[in-house]
Formats: structure tokens, sequence, C-alpha cells
């Protein structure tokens, strides 16, 4: 049984001629470009720590077969602005698992998609917990009620913007969590 016990957040942007090319840019301006990697979906497992993104790299070897949630966006459209988005939702009780969300857009701010992202990661927290809100307030408000609700204990997002190469190169951002034995 594989249960990650930590997890880091990265994030990157490249740019390339060939779309692929850009992915594997952004993989490695993100520092995870020498690793086998497959998605998963948006577990936080119960208890796992999460460590700064070079901390988290010093557990990885080279060809290692890496999970981890990932968010990704492209554009070859030159001054179209992409963003790539993972939110964290942590429960207060350790004992509890929590949410990580993907989440990716054209035209938003860095600002407005890790709202969102994290956003997201809250809500899907909130219902598993029992945590009362309405999904039509505002962000803000529900966050205010999540933060005196003491279930859940922190939320976060890493979030990765770009604006498409003006010459119609491929542009993409990704955001990821990377989860680590």
């Amino acid at each position: 049984m594989f249960i990650p016990k930590r997890l880091f957040l990265t994030k990157g942007a490249g740019k390339h001629k060939e779309k692929l090319t850009s992915f594997e840019a952004a993989l490695r301006n993100a520092g995870i470009a020498p690793y086998n990697i497959v998605r998963v979906s948006s577990i936080l497992p119960p208890g796992a720590r999460l460590l700064p993104r070079q901390k988290g790299l010093e557990y990885l070897s080279p060809g290692e077969i890496v999970f981890a949630v990932m968010a990704e966006c492209s554009t070859n459209e030159p001054h179209r602005l992409s963003a790539a988005s993972i939110g964290v939702a942590i429960p207060s009780d350790l004992e509890q698992y929590g949410y990580l969300s993907e989440y990716h857009s054209y035209g938003e701010t860095e600002t407005k998609a890790g709202d969102k992202a994290e956003d997201l990661a809250a809500q899907m927290l909130a219902t598993t917990l029992g945590v009362p809100f309405d999904p039509d307030t505002s962000y803000d408000e529900r966050k205010e009620i999540w933060k005196i609700s003491t279930k859940i204990v922190k939320t976060k997002n890493v979030t990765q913007t770009a604006i498409g190469d003006k010459r119609g190169l491929w542009t993409t951002v990704i955001a990821a969590a990377v989860f680590i034995q």
C-alpha cells in the first residue's frame, strides 16, 4: 500500500515551437522533468506533511516514478494569458484526508486563478466534513466561514501564469503537488 507521507508544491512555465517541448520546458522550470510522473486525483492523504520544494526534491531520484496532482494549460495564441493552479485544503483533524484541486484557465491573473483553486479544494473538503456554506456567496465570505468552523486548518495554492509568446511559440504553464513516500 502506497500512502504518501509528504508532498511539495511546484510550478513552472516553458516556451517552444512544439507543444510537447514547451511542456518539457515547464517541467524543467518546475524542477520535476527528470521523473516519470503519474497523474493522480485530488486526495491529500491523512497527516501528509507539506515540504518546501527544494526539500521535497531531495527525496527523489532521476527516473523514479512519481505521483502528482497536476494542472496544465498551453497556448500558441500571442499575448493570451494562461494559468495553472493547485489548491490545497488541509483539515484540522490530521486523521482526516484533505483535498487538492487542479485548476487551469485563460485570461485570469495569478491571484484570481489561485483563489479559485484554493476555493475548489476547500469546497470539496467542506462538503466532506459537513461544514455548511452557500456556494453562491463570494470566495472571501466562504473563506471566513471555513476559518471559524475550526474543521479546515489551512488552505493555500501554487499558481503559474504566463503570457503567450508574441511570435506564436507554444507557452505552457504547470502547477503540481508531488507526492513523496
